[in-house]
């Protein structure tokens, strides 16, 4: 691993690769690492098919000195197109199983360290899911938000293709989720800042911009508000909204580096199809 011993490259971030699509398929097919020692950071929708998923990561991993996955949504889907009809956890696990044989880092890995420019810091890939906690205007628990989003005509495809066995619900599995990755962010090394790596926002901020406030409530959870600061964040990397940009917030960069569907991205500058550079921090470049 260069990137890991001091040498001269990047901490690098994409997501939402959707290669389901012969378009996004040529975007990965076109990415490359300026340096050898370059990490890519992939903020989880890579595809639905775990076909697909493998041959865009093992691509990945051949031409990135470090590959980080955390899931989206869409790689837990069970389609039924989809020879590998794993569903919920045992689908995820699943996934685990071919991001190691591939050398990928997981959420089920030990965090890796960045010691290139910038660092050190933890590269901490989350998988934490949503609990319909962030309500649809006007809605205080999850049965009135999802009744108002079925009401306006919005509804995840999660609700269809998402299953979350062997837990009762989505929101159950992320409750489990929240324990388990608090408890591996608590061990860090607390002399070491965190790149934190989500597909979901961390905080319900990025939603508000959403065309339909109602989709919010499958993009994250409140469990997660605080984790930026009290996991001493440098960055927060994230995906699923499928609106590229740069925020702050208490002094904490957050980016969302989603590529998206051919006809959001088209209608974009070609600098968001690219991966997002993370660290060196702009100002440190």
């Amino acid at each position: 691993m260069a990137g890991s011993h001091g040498g001269t490259g990047r901490l690098l971030a994409i997501s939402d690769l959707h290669t389901a699509y012969r378009d996004n398929r040529a975007i990965v097919e076109g990415l490359q690492p300026e340096s050898p020692a370059d990490w890519l950071l992939v903020a989880g929708d890579v595809g639905e098919l775990v076909a697909d998923i493998e041959r865009t990561l093992a691509l990945l991993a051949e031409r990135y000195d470090t590959v980080v996955w955390t899931p989206g949504n869409h790689e837990l889907w069970t389609p039924r197109a989809d020879p590998v009809q794993l569903r919920g956890q045992e689908r995820y696990e699943h996934l685990v199983a071919i991001c190691r044989r591939l050398g990928v880092i997981t959420p089920e890995d030990p965090y890796p360290v960045w010691h290139g420019e910038g660092g050190p810091v933890v590269i901490a890939p989350l998988f934490v899911l949503y609990d319909y906690s962030f309500h649809a205007p006007g809605t205080s628990t999850k049965e009135e938000s999802l009744a108002a989003a079925y009401r306006a005509g919005v509804v995840c495809s999660d609700e269809f293709l998402l299953h979350p066995d062997p837990y009762p619900s989505q929101d159950a599995w992320c409750r489990a989720r929240l324990e388990i990755t608090e408890a591996r962010l608590a061990q860090c090394d607390p002399a070491l800042p965190t790149v934190l790596v989500n597909h979901f926002p961390l905080t319900r901020h990025p939603t508000e911009v959403l065309r339909y406030p109602e989709f919010a409530q499958w993009c994250g959870t409140v469990g997660t508000a605080d984790w930026h600061r009290r996991f001493r964040a440098v960055t927060v990397v994230y995906g699923h909204l499928h609106i590229p940009r740069t925020m702050w917030a208490d002094g904490v960069r957050f980016e969302e580096v989603s590529v998206g569907y051919p006809r959001e991205w088209k209608d974009r500058p070609a600098s968001v199809r690219a991966p997002r550079v993370i660290l060196p921090a702009p100002d440190q470049a």
